[in-house]
């Protein structure tokens, strides 16, 4: 098949743009012909405060990338369309609802010419806006077929719009598998890791820490806002001296060094859907204490590589820290942790995404 997938790839950064390149690459070995339309310019920089793009590539890059999307420019968005009327299959890669103006366009200049699938990472976002339903109701409605990450995406899908919906599990897009030296004791340090924002449940697990006095925590990653205001939170929990802020883009190769320098990932997330986090923190052989929601449960046993507890609760959270470092137990859970094997899931995502029935 001749396949088009149109979203992000280097030099964005990302779960969006690693998931795109490793779909392509898998694609790719599978015997079909497919290239990705990507974004010269792909948000308004005040509609994504974070940084958009990266210098060096945070994994193998796709041969075959075509960078002319511009979100200030709908007549590039309908010549998209008119190139990919040869295709057998367009991939609409969606992120966001800000994206959707340039999909109709792409689709406009395709003219049903095309089998067009609407891949969601999430159907609506966490945190909505009064634009998004009506946007991604009117992407949705023009799609032939939806691929979402999880039954509940699903039917956010179904209720949107009468397409076809695929279920299909959001697959490992992992870096290069990294060797973390075993180096014995416990460090009484956390890890939260990724973007922040309020969904994240950061908040949760800083007043969880007030109450364990022995753990400190580092934070790494992209502020959506709210940078100062956690500032605030920690001085006010009287946090100075535990908590270590790290705002900013993590570069790839400064990764395995703060997962080593942790003896567990946190994500206390008050909601979700899909994750690569918890596969990050067993890549990097570290357990991950989580909350049950959306498809993190899926990827830790409890008591086996990690901990589960209830969402949005901070005595939940407080209490697994303290049984987390009962003794011997981070070495316990340290050695329940196994690397993920990626080759399984992405067999059955692209099956579903190829499957023609939905």
């Amino acid at each position: 098949m001749r396949i088009a997938i149109v979203g992000p790839a280097y030099p964005y950064k990302g779960g969006g743009a690693q998931h795109t390149t490793e779909l392509a690459h898998r694609l790719a070995a599978l015997g079909h012909d497919v290239a990705i339309e990507s974004w010269r310019a792909q948000y308004p920089s005040f509609l994504y405060p974070g940084r958009q793009t990266i210098s060096a590539p945070e994994g193998e890059p796709f041969p075959n990338v075509r960078r002319d999307l511009d979100w200030r420019r709908p007549d590039g968005w309908v010549r998209c369309g008119r190139r990919l009327r040869g295709a057998d299959l367009v991939v609409l890669v969606l992120l966001s609802p800000v994206q959707v103006p340039a999909y109709l366009g792409i689709l406009s200049g395709l003219r049903r010419k095309t089998p067009v699938v609407a891949l969601c990472h999430n159907v609506l976002p966490h945190e909505r806006k009064p634009y998004d339903r009506p946007l991604v109701k009117a992407l949705l409605r023009r799609a032939d077929r939806v691929l979402a990450h999880s039954e509940e995406q699903a039917g956010l899908a179904r209720g949107l719009a009468p397409a076809p919906v695929t279920v299909a599990a959001l697959p490992p897009h992992l870096p290069a598998r990294v060797r973390v030296e075993a180096v014995g004791g416990v460090r009484n340090r956390l890890l939260f890791f990724g973007m922040v924002r309020p969904y994240k449940g950061l908040d949760l697990l800083l007043r969880a820490l007030a109450r364990r006095p022995d753990v400190s925590l580092t934070v790494a990653g992209e502020f959506w806002g709210g940078l100062e205001e956690t500032r605030a939170l920690i001085a006010e929990l009287g946090l100075g001296e535990r908590v270590e802020l790290r705002p900013g883009y993590v570069a790839a190769e400064d990764v395995p060094a703060l997962f080593a320098g942790a003896d567990a990932l946190v994500l206390p997330y008050r909601s979700a859907t899909a994750s690569q986090n918890a596969w990050l923190g067993h890549e990097h052989g570290r357990p991950v204490i989580a909350t049950r929601v959306g498809a993190l449960a899926d990827h830790i046993t409890d008591g086996v590589d990690g901990m589960l507890v209830e969402p949005g609760s901070v005595d939940a959270l407080a209490e697994a820290i303290g049984r987390f470092y009962a003794e011997g137990e981070p070495e316990r859970l340290r050695e329940g942790v196994k690397a993920v094997d990626p080759d399984p899931y992405w067999a059955t995502y692209t099956a579903a995404l190829l499957s023609p029935g939905g």
